[in-house]
C-alpha cells in the first residue's frame, strides 16, 4: 500500500492535465505537457506506487505527454519499498516458526483493518465508482469474508453518507448476509435493505426463544428506532402480521417489547401505538389514553372516561387498553404501597384493569362478532379482595390469617403479577428483614406459589430473587444474613423444580465464576438441587451443572470414597448425557 496521503497528490489524469485523448498531441502547448509530466513524476515518487491499481493509467498519461520511459522506470524502481511483499515474507517466516496460519492471518487482517479505519476517506471511496463506472471485482470478493464485512459495517456506522459504503451494504444484503446488518444505521436509509433485514431479524427472534430475544432485542430496537419512519414502518408491518392466527400473538409480544424499549429510550411513540390499535375510531378513549401515557401517570378523570366506555353495551376493542405501559400504571396504582388511589374511584381502576386482563373478543373478516366476559366478574371480585389486603400493609404474622384468600386468588394471572410487584416493593424496604423474625417470611412463600401457578412469571420471580440475593443486608448480623441468603436460594431451587432450569443454574454459575459468593451458599444450592433431580438429564443441563459438581471445593465434603453418593452418581449420569 502506498504511504501517499496528501490530498493534493491524487492519481487522477483529469486533475493533472485534463483528458489527454481529447487533444491533438502535435498541437499541445509545451508548458501544459511539462505540467502533466511534473505532476506524474511527483506521483511516481510515492512509495510503492508500482503496486497501485492506477499505475497503468498514469503511465499512459505520462507517456502521451512526452514523458521519458527511462525516468519512469528509475522512479518506480527507486521508490519500490516492497511493503506488501515484506508483510507476506514475515507471515511466511512466522508460519515456518510454528505460529498457526489462522493466527498469522488474523494478525495481518486486524492490522490492515485498523489502518483502513484510520485513513479511510469517504470522498476517495466514492470516486472509485466514478472512475470505474461499475462494481469493482475486488469489492464483490471482499464481502464474501466475515472479517471485511465487519469492516464495512463499522465504516458504514461512522460514515452514513458515503455512497460507496451504502452501495456495499446493499451488496452484502443482496448476497444473503442481511442477518448481520441489524446494527448498521445505513440500512435504515434503504427501504429494500431495511425490509430484508427486518424480515430476517423478526424470523430469527421468533424462532430463537426467550434467550435470543433478550440478547438481540437491544440491537433490533436500535435499528427500528433509528427514525420515526423506520419505527412506524416496522410497527405497521408487525401489526398486520399479528392478525395472523398462527404466531400472531408472538408478533404482538414483539410489538410491545419495541414499544417498551422505545419509551425507555425517551421516544414518545404513544400516537403511533394508539393509531395502530384502532383508537382513531374512539376519539374520547384515545384522548384519555394519550393523556395518561404521555405523562406516564394515571388520573381519575381519564379513568372515569374509560370506565364509562367499557361498561357501555358497545364498548371499544379490549386491545385499546392492553398497552403494556398503561397496564403497568394500573398495577402500580393498585399494588404499590405508597400509591394513594381515591377510594371513590378505586372500583373504576379495578374494573378497567380486570376488563383488560380477562375479556376476550372474536372477530370475523375484521368485524367484532362477540365479547366474552365470563371471567370479568370473578377477576374484579378477586382483585378487590387482594388489593384490600395488600393496601393494609400487614406484616408476615398478620397476613397468616388471610393466606388462604391470597393463595386462592393468586391463580388469576393479573393478581399474581400484581402481588409479585407488591412483594417486590415490600421486601425491598431496608427494614423488612431486620424486623421480620420468621425463617421463611410469608412474602417469600407467596413467590413460591406464584412460580407454581404461572410459568410466564418465572423470569420476573428470578429477577426479584437475584436482586435480593445480591443485596448487602448490612443491617443484619453475619449469620442471619447467611441464613437469609440460603432461604432465597431455596426459592431459586423451587423455581428450578418448576422447569426454569437453565436460567437458575446459569446465575449460580456466574456467582461462582465471579468469586463473590460464600462457597457454603453454592454448596447449599448444589445439595438442594441434587435432592430434586433424577436422570435422564439433558445435555445442556449436564454441561452447565457438571463444573459445579466436579469442583472439589464445592462438593468435596459431601462425596463418599465408594462413589455411592449423589455427587458421584450425577457425574456418571451427566457424562453419559453429554456423550449422547
Amino acid at each position: 500500500m502506498s504511504e501517499l496521503d496528501d490530498e493534493d497528490m491524487v492519481w487522477d489524469p483529469e486533475e493533472i492535465g485534463g483528458e489527454m485523448s481529447d487533444h491533438d498531441m502535435d498541437g499541445e502547448d509545451e508548458e501544459e505537457n511539462q505540467a502533466i509530466q511534473d505532476g506524474c513524476l511527483q506521483i511516481f515518487s510515492a512509495s510503492d506506487f508500482i503496486m497501485e491499481p492506477g499505475v497503468f493509467n498514469m503511465l499512459k498519461t505520462f507517456l502521451q505527454a512526452g514523458g521519458s520511459p527511462e525516468k519512469v522506470v528509475e522512479l518506480l524502481s527507486e521508490n519500490y519499498k516492497a511493503v506488501a511483499q515484506t508483510v507476506n515474507l514475515l507471515a511466511e517466516w512466522l508460519i515456518q516458526a510454528g505460529v498457526d496460519i489462522k493466527v498469522v492471518q488474523e494478525m495481518v487482517e486486524n492490522h490492515l483493518k485498523t489502518m483502513i479505519i484510520k485513513h479511510f476517506d469517504p470522498k476517495k471511496a466514492d470516486s472509485i465508482f466514478t472512475d470505474e463506472g461499475e462494481t469493482p471485482s475486488w469489492l464483490a470478493e471482499m464481502i464474501e469474508y466475515p472479517t471485511w464485512r465487519g469492516l464495512f459495517y463499522k465504516l458504514a456506522e461512522e460514515y452514513p453518507d458515503c455512497l460507496m459504503l451504502n452501495f456495499t451494504v446493499k451488496l452484502i444484503s443482496d448476497a444473503g448476509f442481511q442477518g448481520e446488518i441489524t446494527s448498521v444505521s445505513t440500512a435504515c436509509h434503504q427501504i429494500e435493505v431495511f425490509s430484508r433485514v427486518l424480515r430476517t431479524t423478526i424470523s430469527s427472534l421468533l424462532n430463537g426463544g426467550e434467550e435470543l430475544l433478550e440478547k438481540n432485542l437491544p440491537e433490533f430496537t436500535k435499528m427500528v428506532c433509528h427514525g420515526e419512519h423506520t419505527y412506524l414502518y416496522s410497527q405497521v408491518l408487525m401489526q398486520i402480521l399479528s392478525q395472523e392466527p398462527k404466531g400472531g400473538s408472538n408478533i404482538r409480544r414483539l410489538c410491545q417489547e419495541l414499544q417498551k424499549s422505545a419509551n425507555e429510550r425517551g421516544l414518545d411513540v404513544t400516537p403511533i401505538t394508539l393509531a395502530l390499535s384502532g383508537a382513531a375510531a374512539y376519539p374520547r378513549a384515545c384522548q384519555a389514553l394519550s393523556s395518561m401515557l404521555s405523562r406516564n401517570a394515571l388520573n381519575p378523570a381519564d379513568i372515569t372516561i374509560l370506565y364509562k366506555m367499557y361498561t357501555d353495551m358497545n364498548p371499544p376493542p379490549v386491545d385499546l387498553i392492553r398497552v403494556p405501559a398503561f397496564l403497568d400504571l394500573l398495577i402500580d396504582a393498585m399494588f404499590k404501597p405508597v400509591s394513594k388511589v381515591n377510594p371513590e374511584h378505586k372500583a373504576k381502576y379495578i374494573y378497567v384493569l380486570s376488563y383488560a386482563a380477562s375479556v376476550t373478543e372474536t372477530y370475523k373478516k375484521g368485524q367484532r362478532k362477540s365479547i366474552v366476559k365470563d371471567e370479568l366478574k370473578p377477576t374484579t371480585q378477586a382483585l378487590e379482595k387482594v388489593q384490600s389486603l395488600c393496601a393494609e400493609n400487614k406484616n408476615s404474622s398478620e397476613l397468616i390469617a388471610d393466606v388462604n384468600v391470597l393463595f386462592l386468588n393468586l391463580k388469576f394471572p393479573v393478581i399474581a403479577y400484581g402481588v409479585l410487584k407488591w412483594v417486590d416493593y415490600t421486601v425491598s424496604d431496608t427494614n423488612y428483614f431486620k424486623l421480620n423474625t420468621d425463617h421463611t417470611p410469608l412474602h417469600l412463600v407467596l413467590i413460591d406459589e406464584i412460580v407454581t401457578n404461572h410459568v410466564l412469571l418465572h423470569q420476573k420471580a428470578l429477577d426479584l430473587l437475584v436482586r435480593l440475593f445480591e443485596s448487602t443486608f448490612e443491617e443484619l448480623d453475619v449469620l442471619v444474613r447467611l441464613e437469609l441468603k440460603k432461604t432465597l436460594l431455596d426459592r431459586m431451587v423451587h423455581l428450578f423444580s418448576k422447569g426454569f432450569v437453565l436460567p437458575v443454574v446459569s446465575y449460580i454459575c456466574k456467582c461462582w465464576d465471579k468469586q463473590d459468593t460464600d462457597i457454603s451458599l453454592i454448596r447449599h444450592f448444589v445439595t438442594e438441587v441434587l435432592d430434586v433431580i433424577a436422570p435422564p438429564f439433558t445435555a445442556d443441563f449436564a454441561q452447565l451443572f457438571l463444573p459445579l459438581i466436579e469442583n472439589k471445593d464445592i462438593t468435596g465434603s459431601i462425596r463418599m470414597d465408594d462413589g455411592s453418593d449423589p455427587v458421584s452418581e450425577f457425574i456418571t449420569d451427566a457424562k453419559a448425557a453429554i456423550a449422547v
